[in-house]
């Protein structure tokens, strides 16, 4: 289509010289009686098929497309999202399908439930803070307590484990004795457990001064 457009464009270009020159080149010898007034210069003539020529060369070997012909749309590039993080937890007890689920980063504990196909009919819930951001890893309990937690083997340097100490083992850090160590307990319990360090200044109790003594000592497992 694109060639047969530029011999159309050819053919019209040499149309119009022709028509200009007289086309001198397909004359024959000129007549001498005829009056030498009005006949186009031979000069001139070799000037416009010189033009011409130009003209066919280009519009023969332009790789541009013709005119009111579109140019070919260059094809948009792909972008693929990157992956959604994505955390595991175990929803155990009175749920319908328990086990094993596979939640986005930043689900709450009312997501795993969801996902566990939701609680028993009768299961009190309340001991359950269903807002609360669940952690990769954890197991969360439906209408039954929590086993026990056993107190973890001391962290290298002697720092407490929020999440595993005991209340005598934590009445053993500085500046908390057995009513903060209690608190931390209660957050634990309400809230299932700590996942930053900067948290022990929600317990009541715990102040800047005494957070900045205990951020040291204590870990996150």
């Amino acid at each position: 289509m694109a060639d047969e457009q530029r011999v159309k464009q050819i053919d019209s270009v040499l149309a119009r010289l022709a028509s200009i020159a007289g086309r001198p080149w397909d004359r024959g010898e000129p007549d001498t009686e005829q009056p030498r007034r009005g006949r186009f210069p031979v000069s001139v003539a070799i000037g416009l098929a010189v033009a011409a020529a130009a003209i066919v060369g280009v519009l023969a070997f332009s790789g541009s497309p013709p005119p009111g012909e579109p140019a070919p749309a260059l094809a948009a590039a792909a972008v693929e999202a990157p992956p959604a993080a994505t955390i595991v937890v175990d929803v155990v007890g009175k749920v319908r399908e328990p086990g094993l689920r596979t939640l986005p980063d930043g689900a709450r504990v009312d997501d795993a439930l969801r996902a566990g196909g939701g609680a028993l009919p009768g299961t009190d819930l309340t001991p359950l803070n269903l807002a609360r951001k669940l952690v990769d890893g954890e197991q969360i309990h439906v209408g039954a307590p929590a086993p026990p937690v056993s107190e973890d083997i001391p962290e290298p340097g002697g720092k407490v484990n929020l999440n595993t100490a005991t209340l005598a083992r934590l009445d053993t850090l500085p500046g908390v004795g057995t009513v903060t160590a209690q608190r931390i307990l209660d957050w634990r319990a309400k809230h299932g457990r700590f996942t930053k360090v900067d948290q022990l200044r929600e317990v009541d109790g715990i102040g800047p001064a005494r957070y900045d003594t205990l951020r040291d000592l204590v870990v996150i497992r």
